[in-house]
């Protein structure tokens, strides 16, 4: 269905005018509605995709240093701070595609801190020629999958209580103020029209009953033939069960109890233990997703109302239907169920993080201290490890 001051019912990717040649779309997100499999998709057809006249001028699947940096973001816990040769040479990707139409996709635009780096975004990257596509899902979907990747990024608070503070804790900017920056979803469609103009901007409603639907809707705006974007297998990126997000969130509070550097989150639980699980182990049925409180799944639907009314009256073309932003999901029933880690789980998670160490070989060891391990406290032993695992690192 299509939705721009009427509306035609209408599937997705029927009746969807493609835009002119020469565009230069921006999609910005945000953050779990998408991204990351259209993201894979387009990446992989990029060749395929050039052969219609549509570039996609970026080195990796997700141009994520780039939009980071001009965002003046910090990056990922751990990881090193973007800098801006790194948008600058995006912006230069972007220049080469010349006439051409081309595609820049990162959820990371979405965190974009006011008006003056939205305008400088959308005019380095061809100013008048930019169309921005904004991807939305319900809040009640988002959210759990939104806290287990906080939690992925160091975050140690438990579901129930970050819902607490997301929707019942004025100003709703603890612990993770990007949240709402990126999902109060009116606002951030207000903020980029201010950029662009109702006229160039997209929003699209995506339907998980449809897993094909979004891939469809951007091979209709961009003039692709059907079934060109396929979707990219990627176990990277699975979201945590429950028992996996627990265990992580009870860990991130023992490395910030003990003071660990940031560096060793990074290398040794993200792309370490937490990457190896994933790759490892694919969740079973018996498995316990994060569920939300009726009430706060409740609450995302009465925010989900009122931001698809206020995305209405702003003129923007709408794709999809804007009442299941406002939807309640069917909740399953969670009482008695208690989230258990399996064994191979921790195991692979273990086996991820040792090998993450084991990739950096021992260089100059420094002669041993004369107090023994047995003489060593458990939070001192820790702390020592650590920076030692992080000077191997440092040498390799």
């Amino acid at each position: 269905m299509e939705t721009d001051c009427t509306r035609d019912d209408v599937p997705a990717n029927s009746g969807v005018s493609p835009f002119p040649a020469g565009t230069r779309l921006l999609h910005i997100g945000p953050h779990k509605t998408g991204t990351t499999s259209i993201q894979g998709a387009l990446f992989a057809a990029k060749d395929a995709m050039a052969a219609h006249g549509v570039d996609f001028p970026a080195d990796s699947r997700h141009p994520m240093s780039a939009a980071l940096a001009v965002c003046a973001r910090p990056g990922m816990l751990g990881n090193s701070r973007p800098t801006e040769r790194h948008w600058e040479t995006l912006v230069s990707q972007v220049a080469a595609t010349g006439k051409r139409t081309s595609v820049v996709s990162s959820e990371f635009f979405a965190d974009a801190p006011d008006d003056e780096t939205v305008e400088r975004i959308v005019r380095e990257l061809g100013g008048d020629r930019v169309h921005v596509m904004v991807t939305l899902r319900p809040l009640a979907k988002i959210m759990p999958s939104q806290w287990q990747q906080y939690v992925q990024n160091g975050l140690r608070m438990g579901y129930e209580s970050w819902l607490e503070h997301m929707l019942r804790k004025p100003p709703y900017e603890k612990p993770n103020p990007s949240f709402w920056r990126r999902h109060r979803h009116d606002r951030l469609v207000e903020r980029w029209v201010r950029a662009v103009g109702p006229e160039r901007l997209t929003v699209v409603v995506v339907d998980d009953r449809d897993r094909g639907g979004l891939m469809r809707t951007f091979e209709s705006l961009l003039g692709l033939p059907d079934g060109l974007l396929q979707p990219v297998p990627d176990t990277a990126n699975r979201s945590l069960t429950l028992a996996e997000t627990e265990m992580l969130r009870r860990l991130n509070v023992e490395f910030r109890g003990n003071e660990l550097p940031e560096e060793l989150y990074s290398s040794l639980v993200r792309y370490g233990a937490v990457m190896h699980m994933k790759n490892a182990c694919a969740p079973g049925p018996d498995d316990v997703k994060i569920h939300t409180p009726r009430w706060a799944a409740e609450a995302a639907a009465e925010i989900g109302a009122e931001m698809a009314d206020r995305i209405a009256a702003m003129g923007v073309r709408v794709l999809g239907d804007p009442a299941l932003l406002s939807a309640v999901p069917a909740l399953p029933d969670a009482a008695g169920t208690k989230p258990r880690i399996d064994p191979e789980v921790a195991a692979q998670a273990l086996y991820g993080a040792l090998a993450a160490a084991a990739a950096a070989p021992v260089r100059n060891t420094a002669p041993v201290k004369s107090r023994t391990v047995h003489q060593t406290s458990s939070k001192d032993l820790v702390k020592v490890l650590g920076h030692r695992a992080l000077k191997k690192l440092r040498r390799h």
